[in-house]
């Protein structure tokens, strides 16, 4: 069976997007998800990255979505990373402060988690965002920041 990698997962996002990864065209690794994973992946694509794209008016691709194991293992990442569901994505829209973006997104979606990742006040533009969704049932609206070393509850000090 083959995958169609220009599927649609929603208006703007296709499933290409969603396995992109240089690590795993280096390395030779199937970055392909299952179906469960699939239904995953568009959940976020429908409920995360549409409406901010649809908010903010300007083209982004995210920079990490779905990742196997194998990948996920091989960029030493924890082995209970969402990223391995399909659950979660990372994501930066250009032009905009990653705060103001995850502000918003914080006010207006529901999320399972939401990280503010390496934002420095000083660059607006440091960073990422890390989003991740389940169902609107068993998200848990988590919203914290990441500094490097520590996990700091909300999206502001």
């Amino acid at each position: 069976m083959s995958i169609d990698l220009n599927l649609s997962l929603s208006e703007n996002f296709r499933l290409k997007e969603a396995i992109a990864s240089q690590t795993a065209s280096r390395l030779g690794i199937n970055n392909l998800p299952n179906v469960e994973q699939t239904a995953c992946i568009v959940k976020v694509a429908q409920h995360i990255l549409q409406p901010v794209r649809n908010r903010f008016g300007i083209p982004f691709s995210p920079s990490s979505w779905f990742r196997c194991l194998d990948l996920n293992h091989q960029i030493g990442s924890k082995s209970t990373s969402q990223h391995t569901k399909g659950q979660a994505v990372d994501f930066e829209v250009p032009g905009i402060s990653n705060l103001e973006v995850a502000k918003w997104l914080e006010a207006n979606l529901s999320f399972d988690q939401l990280i503010l990742e390496y934002w420095n006040q000083d660059e607006p533009n440091a960073g990422w965002i890390h989003c991740s969704f389940i169902d609107q049932s068993s998200n848990r609206g988590h919203a914290k920041r990441f500094d490097g070393k520590h996990y700091l509850t909300g999206l502001e000090g």
